[in-house]
């Protein structure tokens, strides 16, 4: 079969399928791109000459990392089942992308790369936009996506693609290796003819099998739990991915062991069911971080364990503390010299229920978890209803954004300091329905996380909850909603500046500089009048329908209307940047300036140094 190398592509992603429970999805349902030299005669004239079948529809992002984090959205709120494929131009077309590949792989999620790159047969050498190194002939940007990726692989003759390809599918599907894939794509290469094996396009079905634990790991944990008088579980988000849930909280509710959840985790146990404690760690609640301080067994499923969760490295505060980790990944599970269950979270949920089989924690811890969980509770709903003027705290708008949503609906965001509030005070009772990237904690990706997550959840209402600072940095994927027709309501929160970073700053002795967006005054510095800025008019000229509201009252009304919209519609509400946050119960790892001219910076070091003494490995 005679095509171009673009051509054999397509043809061959548009025949993948992948397989869980007996339920097969397309794996690759779309290409996002942008279109330049590079890619435009290659790959997109390769989609083109198909678009009229409608088996690989193409979607045209307006900034390239904006399209990576669509679909790396996507991918997790199709639990890394599906993704999709984004295609760049030579150059800066592809390397914007690489920010979005480093946020899909941290955060475990599988995307498929196609950046176009410099001429393979160099005969036109140096081409435009191409970077020279006098030291290496075959290097190009392109191999900025090496460190990022999961699978990298550079298509220099056309026959390549083949066991590029075929790697390239087992990586996106492996739950423990997946994440960005990268297949560098010389752009004469993608216009290149040869003669392909039929058997290449066949329609493959790409099985993601659930692991089951070793007897004998089960049996090692099982012991370690029975040992326990004070257990804590850590649900992370190998739980959301494994589809989980249901498992676990059967498994809460017979043992009684309380149950903390990570950003990803959250929602997998309803926030209100008798064992939930809610976040844990550097932005945890009060009842997770005290059963934490006092847990003899930790069992981790799921988790990586980032130093937000562990609040680096002092959440656990039992020097005696033992850890079980059960996770798919041999990686995640030996850390914190843990007793391994290397499994899928169902497969180990399950027989770890089987072993334990009539033990539970003891009537007094039950009624701890549950009384420290209810205090928290209160001091949540105080957070909810501050009645902070004039301008509302973020916390109440957090509030009044959570008690409008219902119970599937999905909240995103990723930057600033929203996740830490979110962390502590959302009540998510859907597993899908909390979608907080924390593990890169891009700014930039939620408007284009928008996109993605309606497109893979139509029936759900999307909102995106974003800050001023997070909305300048990609707010253009507005237009791919409004081009695309899909209805997400934007939540754009205006305080002037980096308030999470601010905080931060002044905790650390730094003073807030630098973190306002001000005019510069005559001292120099950035700490003049606000900015004659107007973010709402802005989303206007993308052509997102426009609401502003001042007051909690008026944000209520305006997010009623937002949700009866068809349209994508985004809501301006401007908060207090120094108005109240939750109250914190641990510590984050942040260096302090050892030594300073400033009174402050010598002030935080001092607590920095207690803090840091906490600090321990878990051995």
């Amino acid at each position: 079969m005679r095509l171009t190398t673009a051509q054999a592509l397509v043809r061959f992603l548009a025949s993948q399928y992948s397989e869980r429970d007996g339920v097969e999805h397309r794996l690759i349902p779309g290409v996002w791109g942008i279109f330049g030299h590079g890619n435009v005669a290659g790959l997109g004239q390769a989609l083109l000459q198909t678009a009229h079948t409608g088996t690989l529809p193409y979607y045209l992002a307006r900034n390239e990392q904006g399209q990576v984090h669509a679909a790396t959205a996507f991918a997790k709120m199709r639990n890394r089942l599906q993704t999709f494929a984004c295609t760049a131009s030579t150059g800066p077309g592809s390397t914007n992308m690489i920010t979005g590949a480093a946020l899909a792989t941290t955060n475990r999620l599988p995307v498929l790369l196609l950046p176009s790159d410099v001429f393979a047969g160099r005969g036109p050498d140096p081409v435009l936009q191409q970077l020279e190194d006098p030291r290496h002939g075959d290097v190009s940007v392109n191999d900025a996506f090496r460190p990022v990726s999961k699978y990298f692989d550079r298509i220099t003759r056309p026959e390549q693609l083949i066991p590029a390809a075929l790697a390239a599918m087992r990586v996106l599907t492996d739950p423990v290796e997946t994440g960005a894939v990268t297949l560098a794509l010389p752009q004469d290469v993608q216009a290149e003819a040869y003669d392909w094996p039929e058997d290449f396009f066949r329609r493959r079905v790409w099985h993601v099998d659930r692991p089951a634990p070793a007897p004998e790991a089960v049996a090692r944990a099982a012991e370690l739990l029975r040992s326990a008088a004070k257990p804590l579980i850590v649900a992370g988000g190998g739980v959301v991915y494994s589809e989980a849930w249901a498992e676990l909280r059967a498994f809460a509710t017979e043992t009684g062991i309380p149950v903390a959840d990570t950003h990803a985790g959250k929602g997998a146990v309803p926030w209100d069911h008798p064992c939930a404690v809610g976040g844990l760690g550097s932005t945890g609640t009060s009842a997770a971080n005290a059963l934490a301080a006092e847990a003899d067994v930790v069992l981790g499923i799921g988790t990586r364990y980032s130093d937000f969760t562990t609040a680096s490295h002092t959440v656990f505060g039992n020097p005696d503390v033992r850890f079980v980790n059960l996770n798919v990944a041999r990686f995640d599970a030996a850390k914190h010299s843990a007793e391994m269950v290397v499994a899928d979270a169902r497969r180990g949920v399950e027989a770890l229920s089987a072993a334990l089989s009539g033990w539970q924690v003891s009537p007094a811890y039950r009624a701890r978890t549950r009384q420290l969980a209810d205090e928290w509770n209160r001091t949540a709903d105080s957070c909810f209803d501050l009645g902070h003027g004039p301008l509302p705290a973020q916390t109440e708008i957090l509030g009044a954004l959570n008690r409008s949503l219902d119970d599937r609906d999905v909240v995103i965001n990723a930057a600033g300091s929203m996740p830490g509030d979110l962390q502590m005070l959302w009540r998510a009772r859907d597993p899908k329905s909390y979608h907080v990237e924390y593990a890169y904690s891009c700014m930039g990706y939620e408007v284009a996380a928008g996109v993605g997550a309606k497109l893979a959840a139509p029936d759900r209402e999307v909102v995106v909850l974003v800050g001023d600072g997070s909305y300048l940095m990609m707010a253009q994927e507005i237009v791919t909603l409004v081009a695309e027709r899909l209805k997400v309501i934007i939540v754009l929160v205006q305080n002037h500046g980096f308030a999470s970073i601010g905080s931060l700053s002044e905790s650390l002795g730094s003073q807030r500089f630098g973190t306002s967006y001000r005019y510069r005054s005559d001292s120099g510095l950035l700490d003049g009048d606000v900015l004659p800025v107007d973010l709402a008019a802005n989303a206007a000229s993308l052509g997102a329908t426009m609401l502003r509201a001042s007051t909690v009252e008026e944000f209520k009304a305006a997010l009623k209307q937002a949700k009866a919209n068809p349209v994508t519609t985004v809501v301006h509400v401007e908060t207090d940047p120094l108005a109240p946050n939750p109250p914190g119960s641990a510590w984050w790892d942040v260096p302090v300036s050892e030594v300073s001219d400033l009174d402050s910076t010598r002030t935080a070091y001092e607590t920095y140094a207690d803090e840091k003494r906490k600090q321990r490995p878990y051995l």
